[in-house]
Protein backbone atom coordinates (compact mmCIF):
# COMPACT_ATOMS: atom_id res chain seq x y z
CA UNK A 1 0.00 0.00 0.00
CA UNK A 2 1.36 3.35 -0.93
CA UNK A 3 0.64 6.82 0.00
CA UNK A 4 -1.09 8.68 -2.06
CA UNK A 5 0.79 11.64 -3.80
CA UNK A 6 -1.98 14.22 -5.43
CA UNK A 7 -1.86 17.75 -6.13
CA UNK A 8 -5.41 19.35 -4.65
CA UNK A 9 -5.90 23.09 -5.69
CA UNK A 10 -9.46 24.98 -4.56
CA UNK A 11 -10.60 28.33 -5.40
CA UNK A 12 -14.13 30.01 -4.93
CA UNK A 13 -15.31 32.19 -8.24
CA UNK A 14 -18.29 34.44 -8.08
CA UNK A 15 -20.01 32.80 -11.12
CA UNK A 16 -22.71 30.23 -11.85
CA UNK A 17 -21.00 26.81 -12.62
CA UNK A 18 -22.46 26.79 -16.08
CA UNK A 19 -19.67 29.45 -16.72
CA UNK A 20 -17.27 28.29 -15.27
CA UNK A 21 -17.66 24.80 -17.14
CA UNK A 22 -17.24 27.33 -20.02
CA UNK A 23 -14.34 28.20 -19.60
CA UNK A 24 -12.86 24.76 -18.31
CA UNK A 25 -13.85 22.93 -22.11
CA UNK A 26 -14.44 25.85 -24.68
CA UNK A 27 -11.09 26.40 -26.33
CA UNK A 28 -11.24 29.85 -27.35
CA UNK A 29 -11.62 30.21 -23.23
CA UNK A 30 -8.46 27.53 -22.16
CA UNK A 31 -6.35 29.30 -24.53
CA UNK A 32 -6.57 32.56 -22.37
CA UNK A 33 -5.35 30.68 -18.87
CA UNK A 34 -3.80 27.47 -20.13
CA UNK A 35 -0.38 28.66 -21.45
CA UNK A 36 -2.37 29.57 -25.05
CA UNK A 37 -3.53 25.68 -25.69
CA UNK A 38 -7.24 24.79 -26.17
CA UNK A 39 -9.07 21.70 -25.67
CA UNK A 40 -9.90 19.53 -28.58
CA UNK A 41 -12.47 16.90 -27.74
CA UNK A 42 -16.03 15.61 -27.96
CA UNK A 43 -16.73 15.91 -24.57
CA UNK A 44 -17.54 12.60 -24.34
CA UNK A 45 -16.93 9.80 -22.07
CA UNK A 46 -13.79 7.55 -23.43
CA UNK A 47 -13.35 10.32 -25.89
CA UNK A 48 -9.46 11.81 -26.34
CA UNK A 49 -8.62 15.23 -24.82
CA UNK A 50 -6.22 17.05 -26.52
CA UNK A 51 -4.75 20.11 -25.32
CA UNK A 52 -2.79 21.52 -28.48
CA UNK A 53 -0.88 24.77 -28.92
CA UNK A 54 1.70 26.82 -30.78
CA UNK A 55 5.04 26.31 -29.48
CA UNK A 56 8.50 28.11 -31.35
CA UNK A 57 6.30 28.43 -34.18
CA UNK A 58 5.17 24.72 -34.54
CA UNK A 59 1.30 23.55 -33.71
CA UNK A 60 1.79 20.83 -31.23
CA UNK A 61 -0.41 18.48 -28.47
CA UNK A 62 0.92 19.77 -24.98
CA UNK A 63 -1.09 17.49 -23.19
CA UNK A 64 -3.09 14.59 -23.92
CA UNK A 65 -5.59 12.06 -22.12
CA UNK A 66 -9.10 10.25 -22.13
CA UNK A 67 -12.00 11.51 -20.96
CA UNK A 68 -13.29 9.06 -18.15
CA UNK A 69 -15.99 10.67 -16.73
CA UNK A 70 -18.15 14.05 -17.59
CA UNK A 71 -21.11 15.31 -15.76
CA UNK A 72 -21.79 19.23 -17.63
CA UNK A 73 -21.45 21.76 -15.32
CA UNK A 74 -20.25 19.52 -12.28
CA UNK A 75 -17.27 17.03 -12.93
CA UNK A 76 -14.93 16.11 -15.78
CA UNK A 77 -11.97 13.14 -14.64
CA UNK A 78 -9.36 12.47 -17.39
CA UNK A 79 -6.38 11.05 -17.68
CA UNK A 80 -3.27 13.11 -18.64
CA UNK A 81 0.38 13.05 -19.87
CA UNK A 82 2.73 15.19 -21.84
CA UNK A 83 3.98 13.32 -24.68
CA UNK A 84 6.71 15.30 -24.61
CA UNK A 85 8.17 13.95 -21.74
CA UNK A 86 10.02 11.55 -22.40
CA UNK A 87 7.80 9.28 -20.25
CA UNK A 88 6.50 6.07 -21.42
CA UNK A 89 3.32 6.67 -22.68
CA UNK A 90 1.80 3.36 -21.45
CA UNK A 91 -1.39 3.62 -18.87
CA UNK A 92 0.67 3.26 -15.66
CA UNK A 93 1.87 6.72 -16.57
CA UNK A 94 -1.12 8.68 -16.66
CA UNK A 95 -2.53 10.94 -14.21
CA UNK A 96 -5.55 11.50 -13.46
CA UNK A 97 -7.47 15.02 -13.17
CA UNK A 98 -10.60 15.92 -11.27
CA UNK A 99 -12.40 19.15 -12.07
CA UNK A 100 -15.14 19.37 -9.73
CA UNK A 101 -17.83 21.97 -9.31
CA UNK A 102 -20.11 23.09 -6.41
CA UNK A 103 -22.69 25.77 -6.73
CA UNK A 104 -23.99 27.76 -4.30
CA UNK A 105 -25.80 31.41 -4.15
CA UNK A 106 -23.92 32.20 -7.37
CA UNK A 107 -20.54 31.32 -6.12
CA UNK A 108 -18.76 28.35 -7.67
CA UNK A 109 -16.03 26.40 -6.10
CA UNK A 110 -13.54 24.69 -7.91
CA UNK A 111 -11.67 22.04 -6.98
CA UNK A 112 -8.66 20.21 -9.18
CA UNK A 113 -7.19 17.12 -8.54
CA UNK A 114 -4.20 15.80 -10.21
CA UNK A 115 -2.26 12.26 -9.10
CA UNK A 116 -1.65 9.93 -8.46
CA UNK A 117 1.95 10.55 -8.82
CA UNK A 118 3.04 7.78 -6.12
CA UNK A 119 1.68 5.49 -8.80
CA UNK A 120 3.22 6.93 -12.27
CA UNK A 121 7.45 6.69 -13.75
CA UNK A 122 9.21 9.88 -12.29
CA UNK A 123 6.61 10.68 -9.86
CA UNK A 124 8.01 12.08 -7.30
CA UNK A 125 9.69 14.86 -10.08
CA UNK A 126 6.56 15.10 -11.82
CA UNK A 127 4.87 15.66 -8.28
CA UNK A 128 7.75 18.18 -7.49
CA UNK A 129 6.92 20.37 -10.88
CA UNK A 130 3.26 20.31 -10.24
CA UNK A 131 3.34 21.25 -6.86
CA UNK A 132 5.86 24.17 -7.72
CA UNK A 133 6.78 24.96 -4.37
CA UNK A 134 2.92 24.85 -3.30
CA UNK A 135 1.39 26.93 -5.82
CA UNK A 136 0.25 23.60 -7.71
CA UNK A 137 -3.14 24.66 -10.11
CA UNK A 138 -3.78 27.49 -7.87
CA UNK A 139 -2.00 30.10 -10.84
CA UNK A 140 -4.12 28.53 -13.08
CA UNK A 141 -7.35 28.66 -10.98
CA UNK A 142 -6.38 32.65 -10.29
CA UNK A 143 -6.64 33.18 -14.11
CA UNK A 144 -9.90 31.23 -14.78
CA UNK A 145 -11.55 33.14 -11.46
CA UNK A 146 -9.87 36.80 -13.47
CA UNK A 147 -11.52 35.59 -16.62
CA UNK A 148 -15.04 34.48 -15.22
CA UNK A 149 -15.25 37.02 -12.79
CA UNK A 150 -14.57 39.86 -15.79
CA UNK A 151 -16.87 38.63 -18.19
Amino acid sequence: MHTPLNVISQIAIHAPASTVWDALVNPEQTKKYMFGCETVSDWQEGSTLLWKGVFEGQEMVAVKGTILKIVPGQLLVYTTIDPNSGIDDTSENYLQVTYDLQEQGGVTTLTVTQGDYATVAEGERRYQEAYNNGEGWNPILQAIKQLVEAA
